[in-house]
């Protein structure tokens, strides 16, 4: 799993610079395909940037058209992030030999080994967003006893 997820991560590394972007701008619209449409400030905390950073890399993403900015009908005061980029050519160009690749090899294994597969994945995402949110609030929890 840990050989796994540094090639993910070598991977999107890859991405993001073939695209141009940064590594954490990158994360963000990942997490907000995954996510669709939500607050700077939940961006903030699924992300773990902070808010001045964030609106910082929305501004980036709004400048080259991966996402917008729209007002939150139930609060004037909030900001909600519009993804807007999975229409874009340079996104399908980038991932389509991936797909490409994913798709011969998931036509190697049955339909029941497939199931087998996506159930264990959804549980390993889990897991992980858990392992997140631990280390998350333990790192908080140190961040806050060392600024006393």
């Amino acid at each position: 799993m840990r050989g796994l997820g540094t090639r993910t991560i070598l991977h999107q590394q890859n991405v993001a610079a073939s695209l141009g972007l940064y590594n954490n701008d990158f994360i963000s619209l990942d997490i907000l395909r995954e996510t669709g449409p939500i607050t700077a400030g939940e961006l903030s905390k699924k992300t773990g940037l902070a808010t001045g950073s964030i609106t910082s890399l929305v501004d980036r993403l709004e400048k080259i058209g991966y996402v917008r900015r729209q007002n939150d009908p139930n609060d004037r005061r909030r900001v909600i992030i519009v993804p807007e980029y999975e229409s874009k050519e340079e996104i399908r160009n980038t991932y389509e030999p991936l797909h490409k690749a994913m798709l011969n090899l998931a036509s190697t294994y049955t339909p029941e080994e497939l199931a087998l597969i996506s159930q264990f994945i959804g549980n390993a995402s889990t897991v992980l967003e858990e392992q997140i949110q631990h280390l998350s609030s333990t790192t908080r929890s140190k961040s806050s006893k060392t600024t006393r």
